[in-house]
């Protein structure tokens, strides 16, 4: 086949040229067929770089950090000095249960000069082995009248690691690792310490079996709640219709802070993901009193000011005990924010890491108080 010739002036003569071929039109790639059959059947092609509409619909809604706050319940006075939060809701003659706070106690090294003394019940580098023993008996008193109660403790890591405890642990050097511990055994407390991580109580009233479970991001990933109530129901037979729980203090919705690593990895795992977290603008009280010492000569967009995705934890432990077969009404959630609170909470974030700990504890008594 002859082509059209084009003439090109070349100086003095004229040089023939072909013509050349027109364009062949590119044939669908993969993809696109892909998509065109995904349409037919009604459905969307997720990529991994959507984009920038389709991305800010997804991104979670926005909210301002008070209005995720959950107010802190006051807390009881005992009469040897120091302050808990007994569980609402929980008044069976069977079962202790209840959350610490920082009043109280005989620690002085997270506190002010000339202040009390402070219920720090971790062994932390910062204080006295001493004066945390005398806190632990303090403190099970409050809950048990008893300040001789055994007490199972853990060496926690962020894991979904949970064991069963018994009147042996107690003996143990050096508390096994893990971060759940469940038992039957009446007579025994069993703590998980926190100071930001939420710590969630779960009862069988049933079978008067329990369990407690430290609960950070990381062990929220990975499901460290029901896997403490599957460790329930296939040791001890508990049935998900006659447990209770009680969720208590840790760091709120208003004040975790997280990134977009955070972000990914709770939504591989949850398909409510997204409902658990929310944009923020973080609200500087010293930026807001003195703007003119943040002015800055870099452009529009490119400072480092914006909302910040924050997590609540709470409701994403509450979601867990959802999923493992609780009834709403079977979960008490007792609210208060530990950066929040930093007169009743310790709080690791709060303080830079300059923190004791709280216990949260639950047990079985060796003999029902008669009613």
């Amino acid at each position: 086949m002859r082509l059209p010739a084009r003439l090109v002036d070349a100086g003095p003569g004229r040089i023939d040229l072909p013509m050349p071929l027109p364009p062949k039109p590119n044939p669908p790639s993969e993809l696109q067929a892909l998509d065109a059959r995904l349409t037919q059947a009604g459905l969307v092609r997720s990529g991994r770089h959507p984009s920038a509409a389709h991305a800010a619909a997804d991104r979670p809604a926005e909210a301002a950090a008070a209005e995720l706050c959950r107010p802190a319940p006051e807390p009881r006075f005992a009469a040897n000095g120091i302050a808990w939060m007994p569980v609402p809701g929980w008044e069976l003659p069977w079962l202790w249960g209840g959350f610490s706070t920082r009043l109280g106690g005989l620690s002085r090294a997270y506190c002010g000069d000339g202040a009390p003394g402070e219920l720090n019940l971790g062994f932390t580098a910062g204080d006295s082995r001493e004066a945390v023993l005398e806190n632990r008996l303090l403190f099970l008193e409050a809950v048990t009248g008893d300040p001789s109660t055994p007490l199972a403790t853990l060496r926690q890591f962020h894991s979904n690691l949970v064991v069963r405890a018994a009147s042996a642990d107690t003996c143990r050097e050096k508390p096994r690792r893990a971060d759940g511990l469940v038992s039957s055994e009446p007579g025994l407390l069993l703590g998980v310490q926190t100071a930001d991580c939420i710590p969630v109580l779960v009862a069988d009233r049933r079978r008067r079996v329990v369990g407690a479970f430290h609960a950070g991001w990381r062990g929220t990933v990975k499901r460290i709640v029901e896997t403490g109530i599957g460790r329930m129901r296939l040791e001890f037979g508990s049935r998900p219709a006659d447990l209770i729980a009680a969720i208590g203090p840790g760091i709120g919705a208003c004040c975790y802070a997280v990134g977009e690593d955070v972000f990914s990895e709770f939504e591989s795992q949850f398909p409510y993901a997204r409902d658990l977290f929310r944009e923020v603008f973080d609200a500087d009280p010293v930026r807001l009193k003195y703007p003119l010492l943040f002015l800055s000569q870099r452009a529009p967009g490119h400072l480092n000011e914006g909302p910040r995705l924050h997590v609540d934890l709470a409701e994403a432990n509450r979601r867990q005990l959802l999923a493992a077969g609780l009834k709403p009404k079977s979960i008490a959630v007792i609210g208060g924010c530990t950066q929040c609170n930093p007169d009743l909470f310790f709080s690791h974030r709060g303080s830079r890491g300059s923190a004791g700990r709280m216990m949260a504890v639950i047990g079985i008594r060796k003999r029902a108080i008669s009613r």
